[in-house]
């Protein structure tokens, strides 16, 4: 049973469907709110949507690219053509670094990674930050990473860790311009999470002995670890990273 209650508020998740992004909706959706699941994937979309409704909360599934700003504006308002208004948005929708050396890396991957990472937390905040900000009230919580505060060993991922400062960054100057307008901007920085991307870096890289052992409780986190610190934030920025 959650901590906290969220009854009659309506919160967006990207990248819901799957993953953290998943273990989000249900933390939330457990609290009491309805749920937007924007995803990519229509079908991990509905089907997190189908089990937030099996919880008893309203929810609807919306197929967006968070790349991309006329696909985030058309999130918002089907969003807003099911629910009156919006009061949470998690920026979670990102994928992982393409973990080539900077000088072998394909420029093109490297824009993929800046894209999703970096426009996928900036559109949406622009776009539902707008609507919070007109209604004097909101929540937005991006999804930062560790990687945004150290560097990684031994991979490289030199496009991964600037799409995660550049978010962490992001999110204090938004912080800054929306505060005197009821908007809180904040940001988790998870280190490594046992989803399914962490878990083919653990065992087909052979990284993990590596990972586990410069983390201080000397294990990887699990995805609702990280979720239900993103419902409580009350800081500018919290990170959760190692040493």
């Amino acid at each position: 049973m959650a901590s906290f209650d969220l009854t009659g508020r309506v919160a967006i998740v990207t990248g819901g469907g799957r993953g953290i992004g998943r273990a989000i909706v249900r933390v939330l959706a457990g609290a009491g709110a309805d749920i937007v699941v924007a995803e990519m994937d229509p079908a991990t979309g509905a089907d997190a949507a189908a089990e937030v409704e099996r919880m008893g909360r309203r929810a609807l599934a919306v197929e967006v690219d968070v790349r991309d700003l006329g696909s985030v504006e058309r999130m918002l308002e089907r969003s807003l053509a099911t629910f009156p208004a919006i009061d949470i948005l998690v920026n979670n929708a990102a994928i992982g670094p393409a973990n080539q050396p900077f000088l072998e890396q394909d420029p093109d991957v490297w824009r993929r990674v800046l894209e999703i990472d970096v426009y996928g937390v900036a559109w949406p905040s622009r776009v539902v930050g707008a609507h919070m900000v007109a209604n004097g009230r909101g929540s937005i919580v991006n999804i930062g990473s560790m990687s945004g505060h150290i560097i990684n060993r031994p991979q490289p991922q030199a496009d991964y860790n600037a799409a995660k400062a550049a978010v962490i960054h992001l999110t204090k100057s938004l912080a800054t311009e929306w505060a005197r307008a009821g908007v809180r901007v904040n940001s988790v920085s998870p280190g490594y999470i046992g989803t399914e991307m962490t878990k083919r870096g653990m065992v087909e890289r052979g990284w993990g002995e590596e990972w586990v052992s410069l983390t201080p409780m000397g294990r990887v986190g699990e995805p609702v670890e990280v979720d239900r610190k993103s419902t409580r934030l009350n800081s500018s920025h919290v990170a959760l990273s190692r040493m």
